[in-house]
Formats: structure tokens, C-alpha cells, sequence
């Protein structure tokens, strides 16, 4: 069997490779409902130097989206560069759920152990807990972490298929998971790397390590997005140590807007939700030499931009299957300033309920409750608007003033997209958006008014 390095050097190296050919490593680091606001760099008064630093050293993007706003259909977008609702994870995955995400959809690991990397994931996986659906049979060479969300039961620690903590210790979850991210890029050697690191926390319940419990000026919230903070400098000290700075992407995000604590920066909604507090995360790049230090882009990307822009970065083969995600190259290198792309849809569960064009915000539906409050007789269910709202997000940022009477043009062309897009879904997703389009109009929530009314 040809060894990692033979590999790599039979195939073509990428159009950025850096030094020699070599393709760049990769980190895509991965919190667990932060907030849009809950790094010092977007606002916070929590205490974040190593995010923010990454962000002085690279580009943080101001409207950076991800797939979806709740956790196991968020990572099935970013790693596969689809809708979720294409791979078959509308919705969260459960402890009895005996299957995960589609098994023939193509991971970012798979692709890139493709070009020779060494893969590994440290953290919450929550895309299946059985063998053939665990990371170790999607792509990555090793795995350390909870299969679920931490508020779930079981909540194992596992190692590879593994099971070693029936009940995983969770005050030190944040620093094993370090530890564990520190060691992979410490025994790389001369390999490329992709490490995946998506953390535990802020989801609640919450837990710090005793060094850092206590600590911050902001409770146990403030406590343990501190330590998640010391997590990130531990891996870029890392990184440097290794002699691999340089000739790595890092990619700091969320998978969701806050829960019940956190920020979201002003932004309307919150996790669950599709209004942009609910959907619009932390993003930010670093690539030292290769994406310009400082920059702050207003460009629309999304969390399933990252896998058609790592596999061209890697010079990797591209997914099988068309992805919905947009090559972002050009705006990390400075080329573009805004990048043109078609409107990016927002679902909740299986039904759509907005989607996002530049800096408008068309809304088709919304939930008939929150998921902060008790379910309603018959169970949550989405409602279509009597007609639907546009929002500019520029003018706008909370989403407060319906323009839609003020731009029927903008309104027509944005929903003729959804209605071509969802012709391509899967049925059971094409058969939610014909309910949903005969499902009993939603009334106008208190604090939506039309433009004219400001």
C-alpha cells in the first residue's frame, strides 16, 4: 500500500498550495451555540485574545452563515457542502435514532484523505452514533469525543468506536479535547492535516474546568467561552510550535446562534430560529501570507462554502454530488470584495422558511412556536405568512421593517428561485413545500411592522 506521502506526490497540487506544493493543513475549529456577539471582536465584554486575535492576523466576516440554525443539521451542511435537507438530516439526531446522516454523502475528511491528509475529529460529532455513521467511517483517522449534545443521555466519551466514559466528565471536556487537537497536529510530521474540532461548548448544561470556573467577569457563560478562547490559542500555539502556521487555514465558527445565554450581537432570534440571530455565527479565517490580515468582509458566505473552497485550496477532488456551497477563494485573498451567488435558503426542519439574496431577506414562513416555549396542542408546526416579508438586512440588521410592498420586483424574483430550487430536493422535502404553501396563514408577530408604519 502506498504510504500518505507517495500519495500526495502523484497527485496535482492546487493553485495555492504553499510551500512547495504542499497543500495547505486545515483547522476548522467549531463552537456549540455561540453567539454572533459572543467574541470581544464582534462586541462581547467577554474576555476572547485568542479569537480576536485570529482575527487581527486574518479576515472576520460580518455575515457569515451557517447551514441551519440547530447542531446535527449545521455540521452535516458544513461537511458536506449541502443543504442538510439533501442529506438526509432535517432535524437533530437523538440517542434512538439508529441511523445518521446519509451514508452516501461525501465528507470533507473523505475528500481530503483523498490528497493524502491525516483526518481527525475532536468533539461533538452528532451525526450518528453507530458504527457505520461514526467519523471513523466517514472520513477521519481518529475520534475523540461525545456523539451527541451534551444535555443528551447517554452522554458517552468515546475513542474511535469506543466507548471510555459511560458518563463523560464534562468539567474537562474543553481541555481533554485540547489536549487531544494538540497531540494530532504535534504527530502530523510532514503530512497534511485536517482537524475538525467541534466543541462541546457554551451548549448548555454548562461546565469549566476549575482553572477557569469563576474566572470571568460573566458567570459560568463567561467562564467556559474563556476557557473555549484558551482552546484556540492552544491550538494555534500549536500550530506554531510545529512549524505548520503558515501553511495553515484556520477557520474559527458556530454551529448556531445562542440558546438561552449568549449574544447575538443585536441581531433578531436566536437559536432555532431563522430570523439572523439564529443563523448568522462567528467567521473567521486565517491563512498567514495568503489571506490579508485585518480584513473585515461584508460578504455574504456560509458554512457550506467550506468544502468547495478546502477541496480546490487542496487540490482534492470535488464531491460527487453538486453542492450547494460557493468557492469563497477569491474573497479570502482580497480579489473581491463581495462575491455574487444565488440566494441561500433557510430551513427549519423540512420547510422553508426564508432565504437570504445579498442584503435582502425574503421570509416565506415561520414556527407557531419558539423552541423556547412549550410546544402547542398538536405539536410545532410551520405557518405561512399571509404574504411574504422582505427585509434589507443593510438598512435593517433586526429585521423589523417589511419592505416588501416597496420592492415587488425583489419579492417575484427571490421567490421564483425557491420554487426552481426545491424542484431538485429529495420528495419527502418537495412534499413539505407543497404542505406548507396550504398550510393555514401565520399571524404578523408584534414588532413586525411594514415600512410605512416606521
Amino acid at each position: 500500500m502506498l504510504s500518505r506521502r507517495a500519495l500526495l506526490q502523484m497527485l496535482p497540487a492546487a493553485g495555492m498550495a504553499a510551500q512547495g506544493g504542499r497543500p495547505p493543513n486545515v483547522v476548522v475549529i467549531f463552537a456549540d451555540d455561540l453567539g454572533y456577539g459572543d467574541v470581544g471582536c464582534q462586541g462581547s465584554k467577554i474576555r476572547t485574545p485568542a479569537i480576536d486575535g485570529l482575527a487581527r492576523e486574518g479576515m472576520r466576516f460580518t455575515h457569515g452563515i451557517t447551514a441551519n440554525p440547530v447542531c446535527s443539521p449545521s455540521r452535516a451542511g458544513l461537511l458536506t457542502g449541502r443543504y442538510p435537507t439533501r442529506c438526509g438530516v432535517p432535524n437533530v439526531f437523538f440517542p434512538r435514532d439508529e441511523k445518521g446522516m446519509n451514508l452516501d454523502e461525501q465528507t470533507l475528511a473523505e475528500l481530503l484523505k483523498g490528497r493524502g491528509y491525516r483526518t481527525a475529529c475532536v468533539g461533538k460529532w452528532h451525526l450518528g452514533h453507530h458504527k457505520p455513521w461514526l467519523p471513523t467511517s466517514r472520513g477521519f483517522d481518529r475520534y475523540f469525543g461525545i456523539p451527541y449534545s451534551n444535555d443528551m443521555k447517554p452522554a458517552w466519551l468515546m475513542r474511535d468506536t469506543e466507548v471510555i466514559e459511560e458518563t463523560a466528565e464534562q468539567t474537562t471536556l474543553t481541555r481533554r479535547y485540547t489536549e487531544e487537537a494538540v497531540k494530532f497536529i504535534g504527530e502530523a510530521g510532514r503530512d497534511p492535516f485536517f482537524l475538525y474540532m467541534p466543541h462541546t461548548f457554551p451548549h448548555i448544561p454548562l461546565y469549566a474546568s476549575p482553572e477557569f470556573r469563576g474566572k470571568s467577569r460573566h458567570g459560568i457563560y463567561g467562564d467556559v467561552v474563556e476557557e473555549l478562547d484558551w482552546s484556540v490559542g492552544q491550538v494555534l500555539g500549536a500550530l506554531k510550535k510545529a512549524g505548520a502556521e503558515r501553511n495553515t487555514l484556520v477557520l474559527f465558527s458556530s454551529d448556531n446562534g445562542p440558546w438561552y445565554q449568549g449574544s447575538s450581537g443585536g441581531l433578531r432570534g436566536r437559536k432555532g430560529m431563522t430570523w439572523e440571530g439564529g443563523v448568522r455565527v462567528p467567521f473567521i479565517v486565517r491563512w498567514p501570507g495568503r489571506v490579508p490580515r485585518g480584513r473585515v468582509c461584508h460578504s455574504l458566505v456560509s458554512t457550506m462554502d467550506v468544502v468547495p473552497t478546502v477541496t480546490r485550496l487542496a487540490g482534492a477532488a470535488a464531491p460527487a454530488k453538486a453542492v450547494d456551497g460557493v468557492d469563497i477563494l477569491p474573497l479570502l485573498t482580497g480579489e473581491r470584495a463581495v462575491l455574487e451567488r444565488e440566494p441561500v435558503v433557510y430551513f427549519h426542519g423540512r420547510d422553508v422558511h426564508a432565504a437570504r439574496w445579498g442584503n435582502w431577506k425574503l421570509h416565506f414562513a415561520r414556527s407557531n412556536a419558539e423552541m423556547y416555549s412549550a410546544a402547542p396542542e398538536g405539536g410545532r408546526r410551520s405557518l405561512r405568512l399571509s404574504s411574504p416579508e422582505l427585509y434589507n438586512l443593510k438598512l435593517d440588521p433586526d429585521e423589523s421593517a417589511d419592505v416588501a410592498a416597496e420592492n415587488p420586483g425583489v419579492v417575484e424574483q427571490m421567490s421564483a428561485y425557491v420554487e426552481k430550487l426545491m424542484g431538485g430536493f429529495p420528495e419527502d422535502i418537495q412534499a413539505a413545500w407543497r404542505r406548507l404553501k396550504e398550510t393555514p396563514v401565520a399571524p404578523r408577530p408584534a414588532g413586525t411592522f411594514p415600512a410605512a408604519a416606521r
